[in-house]
């Protein structure tokens, strides 16, 4: 009992911190929200529908917003990332999209990519072996990561995609305003 009742002792007073805590207010940008769906090869579910509305509702509130996004692979979780990242993105705020491996923040650039090819947006992908940028159409490599370090800190990357290398201390966004953590389950 003692040892249940202070992990959820712990639990409350995490919560309470949390709460008190402020985070940027993201609103929602309907107009550009609705061109973008509308503007996607397929038509999304009820589902993600739902649920990137609840997204797009706590991220107008200025408290942190903690949560959990389920689905079987294929099941459009991305697309539903990609409604809040182009939020955040409308109201100048940076993004970072955190993976457990290489191969998959590889697939979500490219896929990211594909969704956002037509908006003004910045996609960088930062790993351990690949740094790339993704501007105005164009993908271009790198051999180090200084550059992408630099663009982030500057402010010119709109959307970074990336391993743990995201939270190296070399790593400095200049308006981060919202973080997704895909597989969070494999930190």
């Amino acid at each position: 009992f003692d040892e249940l009742f202070l992990m959820h002792l712990r639990s409350a007073v995490a919560r309470e911190q949390i709460r008190k805590s402020k985070a940027p207010v993201i609103k929602f940008k309907k107009k550009a929200t609705k061109e973008f769906v509308d503007n996607l090869p397929f038509k999304l579910t009820d589902a993600q529908k739902v649920s990137g509305w609840e997204i797009l509702k706590d991220l107008e509130m200025n408290v942190p917003m903690n949560r959990l996004l389920e689905g079987d692979v294929g099941s459009g979780k991305t697309v539903v990332a990609g409604l809040s990242i182009l939020n955040a993105h409308l109201n100048k705020f940076q993004v970072s999209y955190m993976v457990p491996t290489e191969i998959l923040a590889q697939q979500h650039f490219s896929t990211l990519c594909n969704l956002f090819g037509s908006s003004e947006m910045t996609i960088a992908v930062l790993t351990g072996s690949v740094q790339k940028i993704f501007k105005d159409g164009e993908i271009e490599e790198f051999k180090n990561n200084k550059e992408i370090h630099k663009q982030l800190s500057d402010g010119k990357i709109d959307l970074v995609i990336g391993t743990h290398a995201l939270i190296q201390d070399k790593v400095e966004f200049d308006n981060l305003g919202l973080v997704i953590v895909d597989e969070q389950h494999r930190f």
